[in-house]
């Protein structure tokens, strides 16, 4: 009975409406089964729910079985080394080389000359290997603090991070530096005590300087079997056991249980440690407190609970140089540190004013990607992509958010160090690289669904120069090359041609900031440069109304130059969103309409350079309210020319003043050197607006005139005895001191006079 009604139904509705019908074939079959119609919805949805569970449970489990690490460390406390034997028992290399070996290999990371030389790590941007059938990508974290942009993006990268110190020197002021960072950037992490095997080691002491100087709420999760030249193995305090590395290379891993002269101090270790733990953690607290006894397999995840929250930093140890203790914080790796789902990742809407948008990190969404690092190839340029949702396949299309072009991906390759293969896709928390993509570093990429950004798209102005030249005319091709890599890859950095000079003129965030690429150009590329004095970027602006009238009128054979301009010049508002207005309030034709865009471009053209110091004039509003214009000799160039001139003879009138850079500088130097620091302060004409303390440092912020900045560190360093630190970046232009600027106003002049 069923089943002719029902094919009675559809033979009608396939008459009566034929259009309709499509969407309703497969309810045909559902219904033709012979069973109730609601009964068959009921599967429907439920086996759509099944396919959609398993798709989910397949990329959830891929997302499970992965993790974005990075390893930093102070200089020499064996980054390099621990990441050489992490690639070694994951299968990622098949023999070891020290950093410094006597076969002169030198370390599988250390693939450039200048990291060789100088101990600058991981060249590479991501090295992808596998543990126990998870997948870590190692990225790299760069030492250098002075490059704003290009730390932020590597830290943005990571998931997670392990905190190297040296089990001799403790914590020493980069490690001070790099851990400030990553709680800026909110990255869960580990810390690992290496070099147990040196003289002179002492895990704990180590430990106490991070409670103290980081401000670590930590505990140790290992205990070390001997010191020193009786560093034998480990104790694991979560599992209870004792681990033992034996084999040429410390690959054959054995446990056994602990040594009785160790009992007593490992019970009180991890008795501490749970105290510890418990704190942050209540589920914990609830059982310690109730005095139950705590399992290992509770212990570990309560210990992943707080670190993922990044309220707890478990220590571990061992030393890579003597290849111990590495497996088991691989083994802390996966079971402490988040995977890519578990951490918060926030896009920025370019549709709605920036507006914070927090991406879920599943590959169902739509593609979202930041292009990280550029890196020169053999092949053209290599972009390293971070994945943070969708999915990209070889062959696809996708967008350049920041300049709107739209690219095909010609290849896709997972890295290891400098080898690459090739893969088809890659998902949402995966790390590839992509050749052939022209585009700069921080860059975000979508399949144009959405117009997301990773990084914010304000970059901020560079408030420093300096003029460079080749010191050979032969070297001007590879010098031009190294400008423009660098350009792509740092956003911050800008180079020009001074107009009058005829000199390439780079721009950037300070000092040492171009003075490591002006080194840089030296070393990769072989190209010696000469340097001028530092120039800071001033800018001049008008201060009242001012009144222009001015007839350009030139009679010379033939056709003559004929232009009249009238108006006003005013400042704008500081806060202004444009910094120059051109209006045309001409009212009737007294000056030709299609000369009115040229009379706005010798406007533009003039406020380039103002007359007090030849600086661009800023906060500008020009209103032309009349003119005049002849028949014959009136041109565009004629009214350019008039506007250039008008501009130049009211400009005095309108009391222009020197705009400076003010950088906000924060310090933080120990207290004991709180009066010298500020004195010097002081003395810079700098303004103090905060003074706090963390600790036994002083942190003072500032705000103090680049001008003024000129070889601070060196000062600041000779001040706090080499234990004072500093940033420095960019808050406004503000007008200087009169004195100042008469004194800037006849430099200017001497050096103009004697060109």
């Amino acid at each position: 009975m069923a089943r002719s009604s029902a094919t009675r139904l559809l033979s009608s509705l396939r008459r009566g409406h034929k259009n309709s019908f499509s969407p309703l074939r497969p309810l045909a079959v559902l219904i033709l089964d012979g069973a109730p119609l609601g009964s068959r919805r009921g599967l429907a949805t439920s086996s759509a729910a099944r396919v959609k569970e398993e798709k989910e449970a397949w990329w959830k489990e891929a997302m499970e079985r992965m993790r974005n690490i990075g390893i930093s460390a102070h200089i020499d406390s064996g980054k390099t080394t621990l990441t050489e034997r992490i690639l070694y028992y994951t299968g990622r290399i098949h023999e070891i080389h020290e950093v410094r070996g006597k076969d002169g290999v030198g370390a599988k990371m250390d693939s450039m000359d200048l990291e060789r030389e100088k101990g600058i790590t991981i060249q590479s941007a991501a090295t992808y290997c596998k543990w126990n059938d998870y997948q870590i990508n190692i990225i790299d974290t760069p030492g250098h603090v002075d490059f704003t942009i290009e730390v932020e993006r590597a830290l943005r990268v990571l998931d997670g991070a392990i905190l190297v110190l040296c089990s001799v020197g403790g914590v020493q002021s980069q490690s001070i530096t790099v851990d400030r960072q990553m709680r800026r950037y909110e990255v869960p992490r580990l810390a690992f005590i290496n070099k147990l095997d040196r003289m002179g080691a002492d895990p704990w002491k180590v430990l106490n300087q991070a409670r103290s100087k980081l401000r670590h709420h930590s505990a140790a999760v290992q205990v070390p079997i001997g010191l020193e030249e009786e560093f034998q193995g480990l104790v694991d305090l979560v599992e209870s056991k004792a681990y033992y590395f034996h084999g040429a290379n410390g690959e054959k891993v054995v446990t056994e249980d602990i040594p009785p002269k160790l009992e007593a101090l490992v019970t009180e270790k991890r008795r501490e440690l749970i105290e510890v733990v418990s704190e942050v953690d209540d589920k914990l607290a609830e059982a310690f407190l109730n005095d139950e006894p705590i399992s290992s397999s509770d212990l570990k995840m309560a210990i992943r609970r707080a670190t993922t929250a990044r309220k707890f930093i478990p220590f571990f140890m061992g030393s890579a140089f003597k290849n111990k203790g590495v497996q088991p914080l691989l083994d802390g790796v996966l079971n402490y540190l988040p995977c890519p789902i578990e951490v918060e990742n926030y896009a920025l809407n370019q549709n709605k004013s920036e507006e914070k948008v927090l991406l879920p990190g599943t590959p169902v969404g739509p593609f979202v990607a930041l292009a990280f690092k550029l890196e020169e190839g053999r092949f053209g340029q290599l972009t390293y992509l971070r994945i943070y949702e969708g999915v990209i396949r070889k062959g696809d299309f996708m967008i350049n958010v920041n300049t709107g072009k739209k690219i095909k991906v010609p290849r896709l390759v997972r890295m290891h160090a400098d080898e690459m293969e090739d893969i088809q896709q890659a998902h949402a928390g995966q790390i590839a690289a992509v050749f052939g993509v022209d585009c700069a570093s921080g860059d975000t990429f979508t399949d144009g669904s959405v117009r997301y950004t990773m990084t914010s798209m304000n970059v901020p102005e560079p408030v420093m120069s300096l003029a460079v030249s080749p010191v050979s005319k032969d070297s001007g091709g590879q010098f031009s090359k190294a400008l423009n890599r660098f350009q792509r890859e740092d956003p911050t950095f800008r180079v020009g041609l001074d107009v009058e000079s005829g000199q390439t003129i780079i721009s950037g965030m300070g000092e040492l900031h171009l003075d490591i690429y002006v080194e840089r150009i030296r070393r990769e590329y072989k190209v010696d440069a000469k340097v001028g004095k530092p120039r800071v970027n001033f800018r001049e602006t008008v201060t009242q109304r001012a009144e222009f009238d001015y007839l350009h009128k030139k009679q010379s054979g033939g056709q003559g130059q004929y232009g009249r301009v009238c108006g006003y010049i005013e400042p704008l508002p500081m806060d202004s969103p444009t910094k120059f207005e051109f209006e045309n309030m001409v009212i009737g034709q007294a000056i030709p309409s299609n000369f009115i865009p040229a009379i706005e471009k010798g406007f533009k053209e003039a406020s380039n350079s103002g007359s007090l110091i030849g600086h661009p004039v800023e906060y500008v509003r020009i209103v032309l309210t009349d003119g005049a214009s002849h028949a014959v000799d009136s041109s565009e160039l004629a009214f350019k020319l008039a506007a250039i001139y008008a501009f130049r003879q009211c400009y005095a009138a309108a009391k222009p003043v020197i705009m400076e850079p003010v950088m906000k500088v924060e310090l933080k130097a120990p207290t004991e050197f709180q009066g010298t620091v500020t004195g010097d302060i002081n003395k810079r004409k700098g303004m103090i607006v905060g003074n706090d303390q963390e600790g036994d440092d002083t942190v003072v912020v500032a705000h103090v005139p680049l001008n003024n900045m000129f070889g601070y560190s060196t000062a600041l360093r000779s001040m706090t005895q080499g234990k004072g630190e500093f940033t420095m970046e960019y808050l406004e232009h503000s007008p200087v001191s009169q004195d100042v600027q008469m004194q800037l106003v006849n430099t200017y002049k001497a050096t103009k006079g004697t060109e």
